[in-house]
């Protein structure tokens, strides 16, 4: 086919290089625009763009597309197949949706209809489900909303963050687009309509949302924080100084200090949690301080027994 390949993070590249590797022709690469990143805002080129070049793959890099006619007359005169979408970061206009005889197909990080929105990999590890995947679907006017093509489940282990899930799904993503696309030129593919009355939404992420509450059971607090990597990660406060968790465990052990509170014994850091529930910190950042082992903050700032945290 000849395709027009929308895509920005590194979870696209798999998928970029999956359609040229089964001889797909790639006319054009949509991407985001390079973004200033850091404290020196040193400008940031996307891995789809990276990979574009290196293919030697023209790349357009819009601030706009809905009234972009520019844009609209290339993609006009290219008059591609399929329009392929993964992580764009972008809506995709009607025009655009109406332009490919086969559509716009998009791989999604979830197995819809769970999970619709823009942080479907984070929220599946911090709602501690073991199953997860990725669907290829056709898109239309709503947010994830299109019928479904082809799905392919993966199974996420108790310690894997979102970080490991979105490497997993990156690369089983993939073959299922090729797959997707050979079964629709062969014509033995139908769209199937999503069950909308049971979809759940996977908002984008806020700082807010790396913000401890104790009152929730340890397990939960352990899977936000595996849910929330790189970003926004999980904090509270200590003594009035924000202190980052950078690893953390849930144990077997039955609490019945209110959530919050701390414990110290033999150099480890138990927290109460909700439910009875107990968590252990292992890694920690306190405010002005370097990252360190829980056990060599113990040894170096006043923490005792009692004292409760996120106050």
């Amino acid at each position: 086919m000849k395709l027009v390949f929308c895509g920005t993070p590194q979870f696209a590249v798999p998928t970029l290089e999956a359609a040229l590797a089964a001889g797909h022709e790639i006319a054009l690469v949509l991407t985001q625009p390079d973004r200033p990143v850091g404290r020196d805002q040193k400008l940031q080129v996307p891995p789809v763009k990276q990979t574009a070049l290196a293919h030697g793959i023209p790349v357009l890099q819009p601030d706009k597309i809905k009234n972009n006619t520019e844009l609209r007359e290339r993609l006009e005169a290219i008059a591609p197949d399929a329009i392929l979408v993964v992580a764009y970061g972008r809506i995709i206009p009607q025009w655009m949706l109406d332009l490919p005889r086969y559509g716009n197909i998009n791989l999604h990080g979830s197995l819809l209809p769970k999970y619709r929105g823009a942080a479907p990999i984070q929220w599946t590890v911090a709602n501690g489900e073991t199953v997860t995947g990725v669907t290829t679907m056709r898109l239309d006017a709503g947010l994830d909303t299109g019928p479904m093509l082809l799905a392919q489940a993966v199974p996420v282990r108790e310690d894997e963050t979102a970080v490991d899930v979105y490497e997993n799904l990156a690369a089983v993503g993939a073959p299922l687009m090729v797959e997707t696309l050979r079964r629709l030129k062969a014509g033995d593919l139908f769209p199937t309509s999503q069950e909308h009355a049971v979809a759940s939404h996977a908002p984008i992420l806020t700082r807010e949302d790396g913000k401890i509450d104790f009152s929730r059971t340890a397990k939960q607090i352990y899977d936000r924080w595996r849910g929330f990597q790189p970003w926004p990660g999980a904090f509270t406060t200590l003594n009035g100084k924000k202190l980052i968790i950078h690893r953390m465990h849930p144990v077997e052990e039955h609490s019945l200090a209110d959530p919050g509170v701390v414990r110290i014994e033999a150099s480890t850091l138990f927290v109460a949690c909700g439910s009875y529930t107990t968590l252990v910190l292992d890694e920690v950042q306190l405010e002005g301080k370097r990252r360190m082992l829980a056990a060599e903050l113990l040894r170096g700032y006043s923490i005792n027994s009692g004292e409760r945290l996120g106050e």
